[in-house]
């Protein structure tokens, strides 16, 4: 496979794992049927299609990595991720839509682009190219990480305890005390878990969802049903730090507990699993969107791209 042919591979594997999440009628998110008061699908639709560029590049500069035409530092993952909500923001108009997928999967693309490099897809070596990826960031990467942010505006973003995105003195202290992106996400990590996903190897997405999604999507006909069960097992097992943010931590270990009585009952799989399943997507919508599973969502589109990127075809 030619380089171009490489990259077009990935950001299309990247692309379908978005699709095929956001597709999935999963509880308290959009999905092909449910649509919040001003994020509709389509917005997601648009801003995966929109964001496929972004992941080529990516993906590009990980086959540079691999060719020792670049050095890891000069991969600019902060730049990636602004270009990619850029983008997204260019294609529509329905708000924050894929931040926290675009900041996991962007790594992603790049070890996807370095071990394509290499020959056969291998998912251990993608993990451990990651691991370099991240911890090779550099104050420019943060700098523009801040800039993405700013631009996609998310909402329940709360202030940092320390080089908060909405302090001007921020940006001026990361580059003045070198410090990387790496270690502002290390600073994050308590309360994000996106940014704990970078900081330890991305355990959620590989060691919890990644396995369960395979097995399930094996299993069953229907991905949208795989995609929905591990939803609930990753949700019943990790308190979702965007709900935390927007309602604190107490109401976001309640809403996994929630999740682990449904998979207790069966979750999709059973009558009355799906019948407390729709009695929870419910609740969820009720509180104008201060309980939707953002975060979680994310992780769900980063083990679809593991799976996707791995061969799987729906």
């Amino acid at each position: 496979m030619r380089t171009g042919s490489k990259t077009r591979h990935i950001g299309r594997c990247l692309e379908l794992a978005i699709l095929l999440e956001v597709s999935a009628h999963k509880p308290g998110n959009v999905s092909v049927v449910t649509n919040f008061e001003k994020t509709f699908y389509d917005h997601f639709l648009a801003s995966a299609v929109a964001v496929g560029s972004s992941f080529e590049i990516a993906a590009q500069k990980g086959i540079f990595v691999s060719q020792a035409k670049i050095d890891l530092t000069d991969v600019g993952v902060g730049q990636l991720v602004k270009r990619g909500v850029s983008d997204i923001n260019a294609w529509q108009h329905g708000g924050n839509t894929l931040l926290g997928a675009v900041i996991l999967l962007s790594p992603i693309a790049v070890a996807a682009g370095m071990v394509s490099a290499m020959g056969d897809f291998d998912i251990q070596c993608l993990r451990k190219n990651l691991k370099r990826i991240v911890e090779s960031t550099t104050p420019r990467d943060a700098v523009n990480m801040y800039a993405a942010i700013e631009m996609a505006n998310p909402s329940g973003l709360g202030k940092a305890p320390a080089l908060d995105i909405n302090d001007p003195a921020s940006l001026k202290k990361i580059l003045h005390d070198n410090i990387s992106l790496y270690d502002v996400f290390k600073i994050a990590e308590q309360y994000d878990t996106i940014c704990s996903e970078w900081i330890h190897n991305y355990p959620i997405t590989f060691d919890l969802a990644y396995p369960s999604l395979a097995k399930q999507l094996q299993d069953k006909s229907d991905p949208s049903d795989a995609i929905v069960q591990t939803f609930l097992e990753v949700l019943a097992k990790v308190p979702d730090t965007f709900i935390a943010r927007k309602t604190g931590i107490d109401k976001s270990r309640e809403i996994s507990l929630r999740a682990r009585q449904i998979l207790d009952f069966g979750g999709i799989e059973t009558p009355v699993g799906k019948e407390s399943l729709s009695e929870f997507d419910r609740e969820l919508r009720e509180s104008s969107n201060l309980l939707n599973p953002g975060t979680t969502a994310d992780i769900l589109a980063a083990a679809l791209a593991l799976c996707v990127l791995n061969g799987y075809r729906p």
